[in-house]
């Protein structure tokens, strides 16, 4: 998995959730998505209890500044279409 790849999760309270990877710890990935897991407090979740996509966040906005939990949000929303 890479940085900024879209995964869902397979298992647990946040099942069917979209997320973003922000680190692969090797068996380990750390996960956002801007409202409940935010890049301040990450998920760590294991791997193989996450589906990839082939959707890609675009980790650095194009003004110039540092990525903020709206830009995942939002660009999740487009992603799966849901709030």
């Amino acid at each position: 998995m890479t940085r900024g790849q879209i995964v869902f999760s397979k298992c647990g309270r946040d099942k069917g959730r979209a997320m973003v990877v922000l680190e692969d710890m090797g068996e380990y990935l750390l996960l956002a998505d801007g409202k409940t897991r935010t890049l301040v407090n990450p998920k760590r979740k294991k791997a193989k209890h996450v589906q990839p996509t082939y959707g890609i966040v675009e980790m650095a906005p194009p003004c110039g500044r540092a990525l903020q939990d709206a830009d995942i949000s939002k660009q999740l929303i487009a992603f799966t279409g849901r709030r």
